[in-house]
């Protein structure tokens, strides 16, 4: 390995320019990448991480994106700035000699082209190979990538294949012209936890077997543990910590990333409320958050399920077509519990919940709430239930209205149901409900593009509570979510649960998650119930294999 970085930055600047006003967003960066290095890049969404990455490559967009100073040195293959390089010359280094994967598969894959062809395109571009010796190149990427059946996939197009499998694609075409650098941008963000560690395992494998770098792009400091040799922590545009892993996991030294490490729920422990970076970036001492104890949780559970249950679900099934996706599912939920589901995707969590909320009919089984068998109730009387059981999905952007103010969409479930008389009177319960979120009164008349991602959420949060609800399914409602703005969120939902005596079912793919919000939990695979009991249980002694694999894939950065 040689002494000199295969790339260096040097104050790299980067701004935007919005509504006449030009904002920076990385603010003068610099950093190198060692060959064969695995160099981890984490913080929270508008850090500058992306955008440092999109710098490399040359593909800022301007306008409304500027390059406004610094230097891009990559040593082995150019002598001089990258950022002096015209088109031509950076065509010849990006997708070449850097590569990058993007955040999501989906989007990244062209949908009407096969993924052999489309991989195939990248080695005729680059390596100027003939179709037939081209599409042999691409079957022996996609078996080093770990895809079966490569004949078959190679002519599937992308809504053919499963997320774990179109990332694996992405990451094939990534490495089809053995590139120097690999930037890997959020690459297992929308994957189930064990195709995340799968895939992980893949990209370290191909840096050792190809003596490639890997820019590993991440808002999850837990994923950096066991892949990155050094990580650099990105706060707002800038560089606020960086050093080699262990170390900066062991003793890190700044606030915010204190904060990163504490905001995931921890494993060991039952926190009655998770940190959040705002408790670590405030002058002063950090208030310590209270533990529950396992008395405490077993006197909560002695009264909880001394009751009678609010939704008993029996035998429930659901097939489409000739798949089964959910089989004779059986199970009781408690007021005021919180029964988690956990699962990867296919294994019929979100069918359960559909199916439960009658948003699909059953295809067998039966559905009771409050002892009334929602199953036989007629159209008109299902529409009076909706207001008792709710549902928060896991895309807060596809769930707003993009026409309809934050306000109007709380609003209008209100006067579906014919709550609160008049729009006067429920205008002023949208304020007390945007302020119980989180939200100010000037939120009301804004349009969900003007808000985050963690603050949609809130809104949708608060849509669900407008009609005073009994039960709210949560349906990986905070997946997309940074895990800073995740801790937010989860606190709020267990405020709220306290504050307005609300049933919940969680369902996510994070065990992690999943154990801090639940008091019993059900673990699903393949459409059945493949275990269930409480939460603290299940994780300590698991009884299913299966459920063993999944706390096995469960980011082990707690170790350090």
């Amino acid at each position: 390995m040689s002494d000199a970085p295969l790339l260096e930055i040097r104050n790299l600047t980067v701004g935007f320019t919005a509504d006449g006003r030009e904002q920076v967003v990385v603010d003068h960066v610099s950093f190198h990448m060692n060959e064969a290095e695995a160099l981890a890049v984490v913080g929270e969404s508008g850090s500058g991480k992306t955008v440092t990455a999109l710098a490399v490559l040359g593909l800022i967009p301007a306008p409304p994106g500027k390059m406004m100073g610094g230097e891009i040195f990559f040593q082995k293959y150019q002598a001089g700035d990258l950022l002096q390089l015209d088109d031509n010359e950076m065509r010849k280094i990006r997708g070449n000699r850097i590569s990058m994967i993007f955040q999501e598969p989906m989007t990244s894959l062209n949908p009407v082209f096969t993924c052999g062809n489309q991989v195939l395109e990248s080695l005729r571009i680059h390596l100027g190979m003939k179709k037939k010796e081209g599409r042999e190149k691409v079957l022996a990427l996609f078996r080093e990538v770990d895809l079966h059946r490569p004949e078959i996939i190679f002519n599937a197009y992308p809504h053919q294949l499963s997320g774990g499998q179109k990332q694996r694609v992405m990451i094939a075409m990534a490495v089809s012209c053995n590139p120097a650098i690999l930037i890997a941008d959020e690459p297992t963000t929308a994957l189930d936890v064990t195709v995340q560690k799968t895939i992980l395992d893949l990209l370290k494998n191909l840096q050792r077997t190809r003596n490639m770098s890997i820019l590993f792009i991440t808002h999850d400091l837990g994923l950096v543990a066991g892949f990155a040799d050094r990580v650099m922590v990105m706060y707002k545009g800038h560089i606020v910590e960086q050093g080699e892993v262990g170390a900066v996991f062991r003793s890190p030294q700044h606030s915010y990333t204190r904060g990163l490490l504490a905001c995931r729920p921890p494993l060991d422990v039952r926190p009655s409320r998770l940190p959040t970076i705002g408790n670590f970036m405030k002058e002063g001492p950090t208030e310590e958050e209270g533990v529950v104890t396992p008395g405490q949780r077993k006197a909560e559970h002695l009264r909880i399920y001394g009751q009678e249950p609010i939704v008993i679900v029996e035998k429930l099934s659901k097939q489409f077509g000739t798949f089964r996706a959910l089989e004779k599912a059986t199970f009781n939920v408690y007021p005021g519990e919180t029964l988690g589901i956990v699962g990867e995707s296919g294994s019929g969590k979100t069918t359960l919940a559909r199916v439960a909320l009658e948003l699909i009919p059953a295809s067998e089984g039966k559905i009771y709430y409050r002892n009334r068998d929602i199953t036989r109730l007629s159209s008109r009387n299902l529409k009076a239930l909706r207001k008792d059981l709710q549902i928060i999905f896991q895309d807060p952007y596809s769930s707003l209205n993009p026409r309809i103010s934050a306000g109007s969409a709380i609003l209008e479930p209100m006067k579906v149901h014919g709550l609160h008389g008049n729009d006067e009177i429920r205008r002023v319960r949208v304020m007390n409900l945007l302020d119980r979120v989180g939200l100010k009164p000037e939120h009301y008349d804004r349009y969900p593009h003007e808000f985050s991602g963690g603050q949609r959420q809130r809104i949708c949060i608060a849509r669900a509570l407008a009609v005073e609800p009994r039960l709210i399914i949560c349906d990986e409602s905070v997946s997309a979510l940074d895990v800073s703005i995740q801790a937010q969120v989860l606190n709020l939902l267990n405020d709220l649960k306290k504050d307005f005596g609300l049933t919940y079912i969680f369902i996510s793919h994070d065990l992690s998650v999943v154990k801090f919000m639940s008091d019993r939990l059900i673990v699903m695979k393949n459409g059945k119930i493949e275990e269930m009991g409480e939460a603290d249980q299940v994780y300590t002694a698991p009884e299913s294999e299966y459920t063993k694999t999944l706390l096995a894939a469960i980011p082990a950065f707690h170790s350090y």
